[in-house]
Order: C-alpha cells, then sequence, then structure tokens
C-alpha cells in the first residue's frame, strides 16, 4: 500500500471515529451546547411558566386545607365547580364558530375520545384527594410521582417522542429533589393523612398517577395538532358531566351539611380559579414544552405549599425543603436546556433541512442541535 493510501485509509478512519463521537454526543445531548445556548430566554420562559402553574396548584392545596379545618371534604364538588367554569367559557367560544370547529360537529364525531379524557381527568383527582383518608402524605408523595415514567413511556409509544440519556438523568435528579423533600417531611414529622388502610391508599394514588397521565398525553397531542380551546371546552363539558352525576351519588349528604358563610364560600372561589387558571395556563405551557416537562415543574408545588404551610399552618421550616427546591430545578433545567426529537416513520430516509438533504438522521440531528432558533422539539428518523 502506498504512502498516499495510507494517509487516505487514516484519515477514513478518523471521519468514521469523529462520526461515532458525535452520534453518541447527539443521543446524550451534548453536541455543542455551552451556556449561551443552554440559559436562553426560552428556557427561562419555560421555567418561569413551570412556577406559576406551581403557585396556582399551592393555592388549590393551601384553599383546600382551609377547607379541611372547617370539617369541608367535598372533593367533587370542587371539581364540579372549575368543569362548571371551563364549560362556561370555552364550550361557549366553540359554540360561536363555524365548520369544523363547533362544538357540535365536534361531538359528531369525536365525543367518545372527549369523553374518555374526561372521565380519565376527573377520576384522577378524586383518586388522589380519596387516597388521603387511608394513607400518609409522604406516600402520596412518592408514589405521585410514578406518573413521570408512565408519560415518558405513553410519549414514547404514543407520540413517538424520543429522549436522550440527559434526559432520564434530569428525571432522576428531580425525583432526589422530590426524596429530599420527602426526608424534611419525616424530620419535621409532618405525616399528615391517615394509616387505615396504607396499601388501598397507595394503590389509589398510583391509579391517580397512570389516569394523569393518559390525561396529560392526550391534552398535549391535543394543543399541538387541535386547539387548546376544543381541548378546554371539552374538558369543561364531559368534566361537568361526570363530576355533577359522581357528586350527586356520593356527596350529597356532605354538600348539605355545608355552612355557607362568607369564609366558606370565598375558600370554594379560590379554589375553582386556581383550578380555572391552572387548567387554562396548562395548555400553553404544554404546548411550548410537553408533559413531562409541565409535571416535573409541579415537583415544586408541594414546597411552594409547605413554605406557605410555614405561615399559616405553623408547619417547621427545614433547610432540606430549599435544598430539594434547588435540586428539582437543576433537574427541571436539565430537562429542557437539551431538545427531544420525535421520530418519523421509517420509510422516509431523508429529511429537508432549510432546502437540503440531511443523508442521516445524525446530520439532521447535528444541523438542528447548531440552529439556536429550533423550537423544542427536534423532528429526525428514529435511527438511533
Amino acid at each position: 500500500m502506498t504512502k498516499g493510501e495510507n494517509v487516505g485509509v487514516k484519515e477514513m478512519e478518523e471521519r468514521v471515529e469523529d462520526r461515532l463521537c458525535e452520534k453518541w454526543s447527539v443521543a446524550c445531548g451534548l453536541y455543542s451546547y455551552n451556556f449561551r445556548n443552554v440559559f436562553t430566554w426560552r428556557l427561562l420562559k419555560t421555567i418561569l411558566m413551570g412556577q406559576v402553574l406551581s403557585v396556582l396548584i399551592c393555592g388549590t392545596a393551601v384553599s383546600c386545607q382551609y377547607l379541611a379545618n372547617a370539617g369541608v371534604e367535598t372533593p367533587m364538588l370542587q371539581s364540579f365547580f372549575n368543569y362548571a367554569l371551563l364549560l362556561l367559557v370555552y364550550a361557549t367560544i366553540l359554540s360561536t364558530r363555524k365548520g369544523d370547529m363547533n362544538i357540535l360537529q365536534i361531538l359528531k364525531t369525536k365525543w367518545w375520545k372527549y369523553l374518555l379524557m374526561g372521565l380519565a381527568d376527573v377520576e384522577a383527582n378524586y383518586a388522589v384527594v380519596k387516597a388521603y383518608q387511608f394513607t400518609t402524605l409522604t406516600s402520596i408523595q412518592l408514589l405521585d410521582c410514578f406518573v413521570i415514567p408512565v408519560l415518558m413511556l405513553l410519549s414514547w409509544f404514543f407520540l413517538k417522542t424520543r429522549y436522550r440519556v440527559i434526559h432520564f438523568v434530569a428525571v432522576m435528579v428531580c425525583l432526589l429533589g422530590v426524596g429530599a423533600m420527602v426526608g424534611a417531611d419525616i424530620l419535621a414529622k409532618r405525616e399528615q393523612g391517615s394509616t387505615s388502610d396504607v396499601a388501598l391508599g397507595d394503590g389509589l394514588v398510583l391509579l391517580s398517577a397512570v389516569l394523569y397521565a393518559v390525561s396529560n398525553i392526550c391534552q398535549e397531542h391535543t394543543v399541538k395538532n387541535l386547539s387548546h380551546v376544543e381541548f378546554l371546552g371539552m374538558m369543561g363539558l364531559f368534566g361537568t358531566l361526570i363530576s355533577g352525576i359522581q357528586l350527586a351519588v356520593l356527596e350529597t349528604h356532605a354538600v348539605a351539611a355545608i355552612n355557607w358563610d362568607l369564609r366558606i364560600s370565598t375558600l370554594f372561589a379560590v379554589y375553582a380559579l386556581c383550578m380555572y387558571a391552572l387548567y387554562s395556563f396548562m395548555p400553553v405551557v404544554m404546548k411550548v414544552t410537553s408533559a413531562t416537562a409541565v409535571n416535573l415543574s409541579l415537583l415544586t408545588a408541594d414546597l411552594f405549599s409547605l413554605f406557605c404551610g410555614i405561615f399559616l399552618f405553623d408547619y417547621t421550616f427545614s433547610a432540606l425543603y430549599i435544598i430539594s427546591f434547588v435540586v428539582i430545578t437543576v433537574g427541571f433545567i436539565m430537562f429542557n436546556a437539551v431538545p427531544t426529537y420525535s421520530a418519523l416513520p421509517e420509510d422516509n430516509p431523508t429529511v429537508e433541512i432549510g432546502g437540503h438533504t440531511a443523508e442521516s438522521s445524525l446530520d439532521h440531528l447535528l444541523a438542528a442541535e447548531r440552529d439556536p432558533l429550533r423550537t423544542e422539539t427536534l423532528t429526525a428518523v428514529a435511527a438511533l
């Protein structure tokens, strides 16, 4: 072999080695990322929107705590008010639209889909509230995180979302933050809830997590492909119907026993408005991120509730709460700093990128990574 041929072979081997290294870097989400690429205005906006959702959940938790202290335990009535608000606003908007976007046309073609979505959402809310009667707050906080792996699994199969190594690492970091929060609760001896039937209570939490995952994955698909107004209008319609029936069956006596005064009415109004704002704002956040990212951001909701509880309900403060908040935030940043991508059909081996044809999924991924204006969800062939 001549000297020129040796040089050519060596250069080819180096290119192959560099290509494999680049492929591994892209798979891990580590390619060409520096602080300027990671800490963008888009990421900051995503973090802030996620924390707004957490604050709204905190508002529902505080109002629920005050209602429970007043002897009012009517989760279906509280949910009914929220769904009724969604129905009043968004179903009304749908009724004024024409053509396929009209509420009657939607009901003709997709009523059963939204019925199942509404059923999953209503029963998820009911199951997690009911679990407090049988198991402890610590168990609920830990098992409620089960929604995240279920969401990732459903996203993988139904939305064709593909994750990188760093996304799984980020989820583990967030769960470590939850562990720190639970540890602080144990040290503070804040064991709310009950231990009358722990197995039943834990089962209800797991059921709630699965139902939330189903509802959220349907919501992500709807808001990204159809309309968030359509989703909220149909959720309000079927949520009101289902929660109204369940309210009549399960909580008639509890509602009749409520001593309606200004304080109780205000607490119901605060809860309903916080839930209405949460449901209205969540599709906006989910449209620019994903259902998994939204649920990761919601892990801080318990911490906001705890911080409020320190001032309102004399909870014991622990530095572990601050550590937990920081760890969860770091994990959330890690998850959102590196974009996920969606798998295309295998019969489409080439993808147009800015007028050029990519030769492989690697070329597509590398080109997308170098484009700072790229949206979070990248499209690529599932060759990795």
